[in-house]
């Protein structure tokens, strides 16, 4: 197990050693000081975790972070071929966060908090109190229910701080993503600029690079849509790959003197090579109320009083494929950070399932795309939680 290194080596900890580097010394509570990581529990391997140091990077007049949806440094360093220009630059390696999933780290590169502080703890979670679940990618709840992206997820952002600091963020993403209530809840504070082509995002991010200081963000979402669709590591994915490493040279190429371009991504992945279906297997469902989180990251919320027996269950069904815990267990060793907000708690699953095989754990019927994909993502194996974090400066 890869408890996420929060505190100085996670991704949480990359948007506020970014605004450090450009100057900004706010003492907001979003830089966190250094933490120690939490003890595993008895039921789980794994080290208890060290001090982490802060994450410290150079000082630069203008800052770029190319995020690239899916790109774990292991995946990046076992097809290195396909990416000669990534594969030559300086870099470390940072881990994603709990559970190492899109919105979970959007939302930890948006407010610079491990994700029990900021809330976005899961793909699908419990909405407290209603029987529902909400999609936080799609942003999606039954029944025509809305959420208020400032009540789902309330804390400030990294881009208001740098605003407030008379720095002009910038996101460049496609069009199709602004004002989602995704972007509303992560990307509050910053200047969209809507780019869908390739030669649209650099060209734009080119452009608000030229501002004096300057913080701009742009993303790729492809390589991931390929793993998951053909399994990382497939003809299409490493096509992918050498666009991401061409975008990377580009950008790279076109930025002014005393800029920073940092290249990281939200999480890595691996190809399933087995699939259980929690729905429809008798041991799983009974007890259950919903089944959340996703194939490599479930949230199991159980019927009033039904909570042991649901634990024990799948404690059984999956011993030697994933470690499985109760909230209680999870919060206290630190999977989701130092501390877990009171408010988020009942977010959480009674019970946390996340597999270290190849095994997916799918939901047919809730999610019928995702049980047909080739590879996921969301687990605490290195091959999920590793990203590079790598660096060009002019």
């Amino acid at each position: 197990m890869l408890v996420p290194g929060y505190g100085g080596a996670s991704l949480a900890d990359l948007p506020g050693a970014l605004l450090v580097a450009l100057g900004v010394h706010d003492g907001d509570p979003s830089v966190p000081e250094p933490v120690p990581s939490a003890p595993t529990t008895p039921n789980e391997p794994g080290t208890p975790g060290t001090l982490n140091s802060p994450l410290v990077l150079a000082p630069a007049e203008r800052v770029c972070l190319f995020l690239v949806d899916g790109l774990g440094a292991e995946l990046l360093r076992a097809h290195a071929e396909a990416a000669p220009f990534l594969s030559g630059l300086k870099s470390r390696t940072l881990t994603a966060g709990f559970p190492a999933t899109t919105v979970t780290s959007l939302c930890s590169l948006g407010t610079g908090l491990p994700p029990g502080e900021h809330g976005m703890l899961g793909l699908t979670l419990a909405v407290p109190g209603t029987g529902h679940l909400f999609n936080c990618l799609r942003w999606t709840m039954p029944d025509g229910l809305t959420m208020d992206p400032e009540q789902w997820q309330p804390a400030p952002t990294v881009y208001q701080r740098a605003a407030r600091a008379g720095i002009e963020p910038a996101y460049v993403a496609p069009a199709e993503f602004e004002g989602t209530g995704l972007t509303r809840a992560v990307y509050r504070g910053v200047r969209y600029v809507a780019a869908d082509t390739v030669d649209e995002r650099v060209a734009r991010t080119h452009q608000a690079m030229r501002e004096r200081p300057a913080h701009v963000t742009v993303y790729y979402g492809d390589l991931d849509s390929a793993g998951h669709l053909a399994g990382w590591g497939s003809e299409e994915w490493l096509r992918q790959l050498a666009i991401v490493d061409d975008m990377a040279q580009r950008l790279a190429e076109g930025l002014p003197p005393g800029s920073a371009l940092y290249i990281t991504a939200d999480h890595g992945m691996v190809n399933a090579t087995e699939k259980v279906d929690a729905e429809t297997t008798p041991e799983l469902a009974e007890g259950v109320a919903l089944i959340g989180g996703e194939a490599r990251a479930r949230h199991i919320y159980a019927e009033p009083g039904a909570a042991p027996h649901v634990l024990e269950a799948w404690r059984e069904v999956f011993q030697g494929k994933a470690w499985v815990v109760s909230r209680q267990e999870a919060v206290e060793s630190g999977w989701f950070g130092p501390r877990v907000r009171e408010a988020w708690l009942e977010r959480i699953g009674d019970v946390v399932a996340v597999p270290y095989t190849g095994l997916a754990i799918i939901a047919p019927s809730a999610n019928p795309i995702e049980a047909l994909f080739t590879g996921y993502h969301g687990s605490m194996t290195s091959a999920e939680q590793n990203i590079p974090l790598l660096e060009v400066r002019t």
